[in-house]
């Protein structure tokens, strides 16, 4: 074949030909689909007397675009890629085994970028156009996709996709990557038991949302659980009482939208036993707040922080956006009604790690104290791999809910 143009142009043509013998009248099976596009590349091929291996990649190519992700799919079935992104005409790049590259292939135009996205956002009854150029969404498999258009995205569409695994994340396996120590494991199963609200923060791209959804399965399955996300990623499996809530933007069918806040508010007359809030990133941190200190104990949520210690100037910071209240009052919020914060970090070697376990004590004078009862030090380097150990470094004070529960803390048998 010749040039990028002369494919784009072969490619445009049989796509056109194909849409033009396709039955719109009623729904077309992928089988039918393929047996169109089977007839179109065979006579396309005699007509220009075309290889057998460029037949094969013709085919493959439109059945992409036509019932697929069009170049992306090829990456979707790649299982050890986390992350895709696409910089509009400028180029694909992927993260695989923690490291970033550029991939060779590209869309052969914008307009097969647009074709994806709205293939994407109709999915999920997400609505994105350049009166609203920005919007999240998620693939069938859950896969968490986020899109920005032009005139925002200067160099054109862009699709950034944050996998996930198959298969949720697990404590065990979690355990197995050193992320986490077994006494570490203990205590959270226990904390999580006992009720205990617990806010799990870091970095973008520590694995909060994994590790939150390798919590989950502490939670009891006798529980009612209202679980509340901007696109709905965990995977609670074990829990049958499972309400799950989803944002939705405002839409150009006079679709209001219906935001995080509102969902944490609609919870609360669900009768939950818990909440679970995928992330707070901004004013919907204060009617956690409230949800956390009106009774829902064992809530848990995620939230962006660089320590133990700035999660709680970032809940302050975020209910600030839009409640004027006292500082005061709203660090006596953070102080009754977080429990225990753990701050995951994602080391040098691109390794996830739970880095500090810090139990939230109440006041001491202005400040919320905090009591850290795990941190991990860092012990050397071996192959480009950081060693390290979890280690203690602190008991909890407040044990009112392990009693409640009859859960012996600390731990008999717990490892030294």
């Amino acid at each position: 074949m010749g040039d990028v143009s002369e494919a784009k142009e072969i490619f445009t043509e049989l796509k056109r030909q194909i849409l033009e013998r396709v039955d719109l009248s009623r729904d077309v099976s992928d089988e039918e689909m393929q047996e169109l596009i089977d007839e179109v590349v065979i006579s396309y091929g005699k007509e220009q007397a075309v290889s057998l291996n460029e037949r094969c990649r013709l085919k493959k190519e439109l059945f992409h675009a036509l019932r697929k992700m069009d170049v992306l799919q090829e990456l979707l079935e790649e299982p050890d890629v986390t992350e895709i992104m696409v910089n509009g005409m400028n180029g694909i790049f992927l993260e695989k085994d923690g490291t970033l590259s550029r991939w060779e292939k590209n869309f052969y135009s914008g307009e097969r970028i647009l074709d994806v996205i709205r293939q994407i956002t109709g999915a999920c009854n997400r609505a994105v156009n350049e009166s609203q150029p920005i919007v999240d969404a998620r693939l069938e498999n859950g896969d968490r996709v986020h899109v920005v258009l032009p005139p925002v995205a200067v160099n054109g569409p862009i699709i950034t996709i944050r996998r996930f695994p198959k298969e949720p994340m697990t404590m065990k396996r979690l355990l197995e990557m050193d992320s986490i120590s077994q006494e570490e494991i203990d205590f959270l199963a226990d904390a999580v038991r006992a009720g205990y609200s617990i806010l799990v923060a870091g970095g973008t791209g520590s694995g909060k949302t994994t590790f939150l959804n390798a919590l989950s399965e502490f939670i009891p399955e006798e529980e009612r659980v209202v679980v509340i996300e901007d696109t709905a990623e965990l995977q609670i499996q074990h829990v049958p009482n499972l309400v799950r809530l989803e944002t939705r933007s405002a839409g150009t069918e006079d679709c209001k939208e219906i935001s995080i806040r509102d969902l944490i508010r609609a919870s609360l007359r669900m009768r939950p036993s818990r909440i679970i809030v995928g992330e707070v990133r901004g004013a919907e941190a204060f009617e956690l707040l409230t949800c956390l200190n009106t009774g829902h104990d064992g809530s848990i949520s995620t939230c962006h922080a660089n320590s133990t210690k700035d999660t709680v100037a970032r809940m302050e910071t975020m209910v600030l956006m839009n409640r004027e209240l006292p500082l005061q009052a709203i660090r006596r919020q953070i102080a009754s009604g977080v429990d225990i914060i753990v701050y995951l970090g994602r080391l040098r070697d691109k390794s996830r790690r739970i880095l500090e376990i810090t139990e939230v004590t109440g006041m001491e004078g202005e400040q919320v104290e905090l009591n850290p009862l795990f941190l991990f030090r860092e012990t050397g380097q071996i192959s480009g791999r950081v060693c390290g150990i979890q280690e203690k470094t602190g008991v909890m004070k407040q044990i009112e809910k392990f009693q409640r529960a009859g859960i012996i803390y600390p731990r008999e048998n717990s490892a030294s």
